[in-house]
């Protein structure tokens, strides 16, 4: 009975401070309606509603491993061997700025435990290559080079280090710590820091137990307005590598290891969010799901693949680059599924992206810049009084629709009109609130089905055969509350197969 009087008072105390925040608890007692009333309060914070604008990043795979051919190196590898003959950031950063990339995240160190900078704590690293006669530093030039940009500039540190002889002890906690600090502290501004969750043995043949609380408490006071992703409290992996997020992807899910005494310790600071549980099945935020939760949190999903079929550059994957139409599936699978793609594009032995992967990824956004040239709504009339709202392209501007009146809005022609694409944004910073929509033409003899969704959030993107109408219509069929609707497109893609009705 205490346990449960504890859960309600912190509950009644933190709510005010949760409203519109990127938590909230659910009360024993609170029944679906109260759970999906405090399910659209839960909203992004500052930092992840930037991240989640970016819509486009990019890894850069980039160390010992491009010289030895290897994915994941053993730490016996010889410096010596990293000799990058024409190595320009400026380079990598133009290319994927170019495709649209709006920040890049640098390997700066991967499992084999060699650093891209010269790190004080170990001797491998670039200081002990003959680039540069050691004087090198590849992190320095990458943020340089974005900066001059204008991109954001992320690293990525492996928790797993094969090399250093301290890796299964508490001193590594320590020397991960030292590592960290220099990476936010010596290359101005850094956006995102990105963790995977590998964890084998390093060269004792013990395995670490991550100090993550700690690591988290250094970014936040160093960069505090870094995204720490995968294994952090901002941002999870989506849980493959296929660049495919989740046909229905909440980005309010469960939090059901929060303990209530610390986050109300904390409840006027940064939530310090653990990461725990599921987070990689199919249905992560479904009203099933969260009908059960204890707390609820914003905790979006970042959609990782590479352009190749390994992540290190290897010559003889030259061939297998893949093609601007498979990146263009996997973009609407991804940041068309309300993520954000992660695409890595590894340099190669000279330190330059490759010309294969520079091709590919100019083509790839001549595609995306094709097909969403013009908005087809742009020269329709709407039954939606503030309707220009949704034709803006500002996703902080929404049609709030009344959850019992108006769930449907039609948009009417002069003329015949031809699409096979929609896209839909919410605004977030509301929350997320759509839970089903269905796309309808007009036909000779009535409306029809185009497509049909589930969850919008930041973005849904939709491919469908190709219509012929004067009239389409979208009907909200399933929301937590009402809609507020920040974008609406209806496009032509003028080299998908054509399916057009009669």
């Amino acid at each position: 009975m205490k346990r449960l009087l504890s859960l309600l008072l912190a509950s009644t105390c933190l709510q005010a401070a949760a409203q519109q925040q990127n938590m909230v608890w659910i009360a024993p007692t609170d029944s679906l309606p109260q759970i999906l009333h405090k399910a659209v309060q839960v909203t992004p914070t500052p930092r992840q509603l930037r991240w989640q604008q970016l819509e486009l990043t990019a890894f850069f795979h980039f160390g010992i491993n491009t010289f030895t051919n290897r994915e994941w190196g053993d730490g016996k590898e010889n410096p010596q061997l990293f000799n990058p003959s024409q190595l320009d950031a400026r380079q990598w950063v133009h290319t994927v700025k170019s495709a649209g990339i709006r920040q890049v995240i640098i390997t700066a160190k991967h499992h084999d435990g060699f650093c891209l900078w010269p790190s004080k704590y170990t001797n491998h690293s670039v200081a002990s290559s003959p680039w540069k006669n050691g004087k090198g530093d590849v992190v320095k030039e990458v943020a340089d080079a974005c900066r001059e940009a204008g991109i954001g500039f992320g690293v990525y540190l492996s928790p797993w280090d094969r090399h250093e002889p301290s890796y299964g002890t508490e001193a590594y906690n320590t020397f991960f710590v030292q590592q960290l600090t220099e990476l936010l502290t010596q290359y101005g501004q850094v956006d995102e820091v990105w963790f995977d969750g590998a964890n084998g043995e390093g060269p004792n043949g013990k395995k670490q137990v991550y100090d993550f609380d700690r690591w988290y408490k250094v970014i936040r006071k160093l960069q505090p307005q870094a995204t720490i992703a995968i294994m952090g409290p901002d941002v999870r992996w989506v849980g493959t590598e296929s660049g495919h997020g989740r046909t229905t992807e909440w980005s309010v899910v469960p939090a059901n290891h929060l303990d209530p005494a610390a986050v109300a310790a904390n409840s006027q600071q940064d939530l310090a969010f653990k990461p725990a549980g599921d987070m990689m099945g199919d249905d992560l935020g479904s009203r099933e799901k969260i009908s059960k939760a204890k707390a609820l949190v914003w905790y979006p999903a970042e959609t990782d693949v590479s352009i190749r079929p390994g992540w290190f550059y290897h010559a003889s994957e030259d061939s297998l680059v893949k093609t601007p139409e498979q990146l263009l599936d996997i973009y609407f699978h991804s940041v068309g599924r309300n993520g954000v793609l992660l695409l890595n594009i590894p340099p190669d032995k000279r330190g330059l992206i490759h010309e294969q992967d520079v091709k590919t990824l100019q083509q790839w956004r001549q595609r995306r810049n094709d097909i969403f040239r013009r908005n087809l709504l742009a020269s329709a009339q709407c039954t939606l009084a503030n309707a220009p709202l949704l034709l803006d392209r500002k996703d902080s501007t929404a049609c709030t629709l009344d959850q019992q009146r108006d769930m449907q809005i039609e948009w009417n022609w002069r003329g015949i009109q031809t699409f096979n694409v929609l896209l839909l944004q919410e605004d977030i910073r509301k929350g997320q609130r759509v839970e089903n929509f269905v796309l309808e033409y007009l036909s000779s003899d009535g409306w029809k089905v185009a497509a049909t969704g589930t969850t919008i959030g930041y973005k849904r993107l939709l491919r469908f055969p190709a219509v012929r109408t004067a009239a389409v219509r979208l009907r909200i069929t399933g929301t937590r509350a009402n809609p507020e609707l920040a974008e609406m497109g209806i496009y032509y893609d003028e080299k998908q197969p054509q399916h057009i009705n009669d």
